[in-house]
């Protein structure tokens, strides 16, 4: 085995640091979150893969992150997921190794990628909407049947956030991710991952299920950051019944809520929740 040969990015890197204080300096190791950009390839019988989406990620659970992706968006069913492997393409430079992914579906997909996610578009790890081609696009919502099982109680809503931060193990070590998690109406977790990027979090729960052959929808989708339209979206595209979020909703998430019947929640704290949906 080459000794050169790249390794796979891990979800955190150390780095010496300079602490100043008023009463001096002081330098000591740190963590910081990785970020580095993933390349999601679709492939399908007669169609040879093709780029359709690159994001800023933190390294880790990257099968799941393009699988929950491709979902999201509608562009096939998770039953259509075939397989997921990093590419193997020897055009690709050392560095890209493991930040190349191909999905292969059994069938084509559900909408042309290269009509709504053109080869060249990308994101940030900021917004799972940013390259959309336009307001209308971005506005062109999938959606799944809506939940009609229970929805957490008020008293396990309020509890969720605090559940959650025990499984944050890189925001830990790095203070820099963001947290995304599957619960149940009686607030048992069935999967949190975390990523640099908030919708790269909720992507990777979602493909977490899908790849696991389990139900993506369920009762609850815990955040820890805000409820912006991204993550609505993403909740409604799987039929989840609720979001609870650490932070605020916008006005968008608000009325995609409402129409989509999503229970949302903002503001989310021990002692007290509020209710937007």
């Amino acid at each position: 085995m080459s000794l050169d040969r790249p390794r796979r990015p891990g979800p955190t890197v150390r780095t010496r640091v300079r602490v100043l204080l008023e009463s001096g300096e002081r330098q000591h190791e740190d963590r910081l979150a990785t970020e580095e950009p993933l390349e999601i390839r679709l492939a399908w019988p007669g169609a040879p893969a093709r780029r359709v989406w690159v994001t800023m990620r933190t390294p880790g659970h990257d099968f799941e992150l393009a699988a929950g992706w491709l979902v999201h968006e509608g562009l096939c069913p998770p039953a259509a997921i075939h397989g997921v492997a990093y590419c193997t393409d020897v055009s690709l430079a050392p560095e890209e190794e493991f930040n190349v992914v191909t999905v292969t579906l059994s069938a084509p997909p559900l909408r042309e990628p290269g009509h709504r996610h053109v080869g060249q578009s990308s994101g940030s790890s900021a917004c799972g909407v940013c390259g959309k081609d336009s307001v209308s696009a971005a506005l062109d919502v999938p959606s799944s049947p809506r939940w009609t099982g229970a929805l957490p109680a008020p008293s396990v809503v309020r509890s969720l956030p605090a559940l959650i931060e025990t499984h944050q193990q890189v925001f830990d070590r790095t203070g820099g991710v963001h947290a995304a998690a599957l619960t149940t109406a009686a607030g048992e977790v069935l999967v949190v991952r975390e990523d640099v990027g908030r919708h790269n979090a909720v992507d990777k729960v979602t493909g977490a299920r899908v790849l696991a052959g389990a139900d993506p929808a369920e009762a609850c989708l815990v955040v820890s950051g805000r409820a912006g339209f991204e993550l609505v979206q993403k909740a409604v595209a799987v039929g989840v019944g609720s979001l609870v979020a650490v932070g605020a909703p916008t006005s968008l998430s608000v009325r995609l809520a409402e129409s989509s019947g999503l229970a949302l929640y903002g503001f989310t704290r021990a002692d007290r929740v509020v209710r937007y949906a």
